[in-house]
């Protein structure tokens, strides 16, 4: 009898083990789990293919009673799995998608399905969405918990305000630093849902938008709602775990969640609103700490990071512009059109010097202004080296801000500490 070698697949890496089966028993193999056999033939090519379902035809007509055997045990195990993959359908797996078809990128066979990858755990947040279930993963993309860019983005502020309104010589609060995080995931999800009510007409009719779940018809918007619901249930648990103060500071931000989508029908300045909403943690983050806002602090901190998100946001905003024009969305991105990057540096100045008076207020130390001075130059990167008119390389520059984000909030850190140094010193040249 004619033999055939088949391809084991040991995930995640791809190991290579042979074995020579009768062509008779080819069907039988193949009904065990995708994940663990694989069909190849001698070569990787279709007519190889055809070749061993010719083969195997001729084996069936040289024994029928096995033939007659196979056949009951193969309908049986294809009613068990649905769908089971034979020799007769190895054309289906030659395909353009390399994902859906079973060949991976060298050409040789890979998992026939997503189910054997699903079974390891993964950090990736892509990852997770990819391997929910398949009734949560529309809520999942709904957030847009695959792109964590947004809820870095509104984290660090309040990362900030926290590290600044630490004692000196003392790490930021960890416990406090964390249930930010935990609500600015809440938080940029429940802003997310309710942009995406707001805008399911608008977004069925741009390209990059269309296939958000509302937009595509996958979650319905009463649905959405009720997911909303949970979303800001949660994030006032986490706000009645601060102090009063905190809590009212925080529920004022409220109507700018609720109202920011529509600014982008009335003005060209949507970004500014943005801007007071995902700062808005400036202000709480040293109100959980101090039980108050030192607003000589915390106000130019503040409109410090109104004016970076006026960078990042108009730089976001650039993907779109061809797609507002129709729709009718109006974006600091149409209103400074070849003029964008004069305007970017302006508002680069403004960040920067927010920061610098916030640190003055604070009596921060020589890190922190390093941090700044590598922010400034983060900026001056960005806005000399962005491609406008490429999508992508937009989409690369406005990601690049979680970084600088960082490199802040790691200055205030390492300033915060130096400062306790700086203050022993001050103390014992008095003393002398």
């Amino acid at each position: 009898m004619a033999g055939v070698h088949l391809l084991r697949l040991l995930h995640p890496r791809v190991q290579f083990a042979t074995k020579t089966l009768p062509v008779n028993k080819f069907s039988q193999k193949l009904t065990l789990h995708p994940a663990c056999y694989n069909p190849v033939g001698l070569a990787k090519s279709v007519s190889n293919g055809q070749y061993i379902k010719s083969t195997y035809k001729h084996s069936r007509k040289t024994d029928a009673s096995a033939s007659q055997e196979q056949y009951a045990h193969t309908r049986s195990q294809e009613q068990f799995h649905k769908k089971v993959p034979t020799v007769s359908h190895l054309k289906v797996f030659i395909n353009k998608n390399p994902l859906t078809s079973g060949l991976d990128s060298c050409q040789s066979f890979g998992p026939l399905s997503m189910d054997e990858t699903r079974r390891h755990f993964s950090l990736n947040p892509r990852k997770i969405v990819e391997q929910s279930p398949k009734r949560l993963r529309p809520y999942l993309q709904l957030i847009r918990l695959d792109k964590p860019i947004g809820s870095w983005l509104l984290f660090w502020p309040s990362a900030w305000s926290i590290g600044m309104a630490a004692g000196p010589g003392q790490l930021p609060d960890v416990g406090l630093l964390f249930l930010f995080g935990v609500g600015a995931v809440v938080m940029r999800g429940a802003g997310c849902t309710i942009n995406d009510l707001w805008d399911i007409d608008f977004d069925k009719k741009v390209a990059r938008t269309r296939f958000r779940p509302l937009a595509s018809g996958k979650i319905q918007p009463r649905e959405a709602v009720l997911f909303l619901g949970a979303q800001l249930s949660v994030a006032l648990c986490i706000l009645l775990s601060l102090n009063w103060y905190s809590v009212f500071l925080g529920a004022s931000s409220m109507l700018l969640v609720i109202t920011y989508p529509l600014f982008k029908r009335v003005t060209y300045w949507p970004q500014v609103v943005l801007g007071l909403t995902f700062n808005w943690g400036a202000l709480l983050g040293w109100a959980a700490v101090q039980g108050s806002c030192d607003w000589s602090v915390v106000l130019p901190l503040y409109l410090g990071g109104v004016a970076w998100t006026m960078v990042y946001d108009t730089i976001y905003a650039h993907q779109d512009k061809a797609d507002d024009i129709l729709v009718g969305v109006k974006s600091t991105a149409l209103r400074f059109g070849d003029d964008t990057q004069k305007w970017l540096t302006g508002f680069s100045g403004m960040m920067v010097s927010g920061l610098l008076l916030s640190g003055l207020m604070c009596q921060q130390t020589w890190p922190y202004y390093a941090a700044v001075g590598l922010t400034g130059a983060h900026l001056y990167n960005q806005i000399t080296t962005v491609k406008l008119n490429n999508p992508e390389d937009c989409w690369k520059k406005f990601r690049s801000n979680h970084r600088l984000g960082a490199i802040i909030f790691a200055g205030i850190v390492a300033g915060t500490i130096v400062k306790a140094n700086t203050n022993k010193k001050e103390s014992t040249d008095k003393n002398q």
